[in-house]
């Protein structure tokens, strides 16, 4: 008998001005049966996390299953913190700013630390986050002037040997919990294309922590979403079910911060440039609905949406996403050709 493989789920990140209360309410208000909270959420007033027993019956109060805890900030922030960037204050309490470039690295470890200790009691086992830009911002440009190999230096091979020594404690605890780390492919990232990520496993001996957090709204520069996720098909763990635009006559690489002028821009789920259903399709194709369930021990797997859009109010964007993946990309699986029947 044919099922539901997936199920409705929401990202966090985006509702940080929300308790851990109040955004379960949102969650389960809009219709989702998931929900996949940030590691803001889990703190506490004094920065520290809350109590397993704590997380769990807040999700049980609201009838809600627990898809997993993100992390994206501060795992950024960790292996950005090398380049003396202040892009990373945003992700970090006021009184470690002013920190050395080690200490705030090494203050990150140990909140990292802990948070994949939370999770590891609570039988999280995929996290979905990205690395920071342990490539350099040179690298990260994407665009070699100045050139990326010159008098005695070599950016890339640096790249990688930085990458896996300033990840090596973080991997090794990961493996020790029997946890999965899921980058999000993106630019401004360590790894900005498939062929990135590829890069930093071979790096790294093919360490088996390195996942990936499928996310068809990057595929927008040159990577199609089939290229990029059927190439690391076996290390996709999770989801994220996202839309974009791509507006015609500005530049993708525009220096400005504002999201209403940039060619590239988040939308609601239905009239981006992505379709939706292709995507649900491909992860059914590389096996992420059944990865996801036999590492977690569940039975259907989340289609985490996000809200992100430059025009839509935040709650008006998660909720529609929400009811659009309930009505359209939340669907019962086929077990058998529909040619199987014909004839007789």
């Amino acid at each position: 008998m044919a099922k539901n493989l997936f199920h409705t789920s929401i990202e966090g990140a985006q509702h940080g001005a929300k308790s851990l209360d109040e955004f379960l309410a949102f969650a389960r208000a809009a219709g989702a049966d998931g929900a996949e909270p940030s590691n803001y959420h889990l703190q506490t007033a004094d920065g520290g996390l809350m109590k397993p027993a704590e997380i769990r019956a807040l999700f049980d109060k609201h009838e809600l299953k627990m898809d997993g805890f993100s992390c994206h900030c501060p795992f950024w922030a960790h292996t950005t913190a090398w380049t003396g960037s202040k892009t990373i204050r945003p992700f970090l309490p006021e009184h470690v700013w002013q920190m050395s470039p080690e200490k705030i690295e090494a203050w990150l470890e140990d909140y990292i630390f802990a948070f994949m200790d939370l999770c590891a009691e609570l039988n999280i086992r995929i996290i979905p986050m990205f690395w920071g830009v342990s490539c350099g911002f040179e690298l990260a440009t994407g665009y070699p002037f100045g050139f990326f190999q010159g008098p005695g230096y070599d950016l890339e091979a640096e790249a990688k040997e930085r990458f896996v020594s300033k990840t090596a404690p973080l991997r090794a605890r990961a493996n020790e919990l029997g946890l999965y780390l899921c980058h999000e492919i993106h630019p401004n990232s360590a790894a900005m294309c498939v062929d990135d990520f590829v890069g930093l496993v071979d790096a790294c001996d093919g360490d088996k922590v390195l996942g990936v957090t499928a996310d068809p709204s990057h595929c927008w520069e040159g990577e199609d979403m089939f290229q990029r996720f059927r190439a690391v098909a076996d290390r996709v763990y999770a989801a994220a079910v996202k839309n974009f635009v791509v507006l015609e006559g500005r530049p993708l690489r525009k220096m400005q911060g504002d999201w209403k002028t940039r060619a590239m821009q988040f939308t609601d789920l239905s009239t981006g440039d992505m379709n939706l259903m292709r995507f649900v399709e491909l992860l059914i194709e590389i096996g992420y609905g059944e990865r996801y369930c036999d590492i977690m021990g569940v039975d259907s797997a989340p289609l985490v949406t996000e809200a992100e859009s430059a025009y839509r109010d935040l709650d008006a964007t998660s909720r529609n996403a929400i009811q659009y993946t309930r009505d359209h990309l939340v669907f019962p699986v086929a077990t058998e050709s529909f040619e199987d029947g014909m004839g007789s």
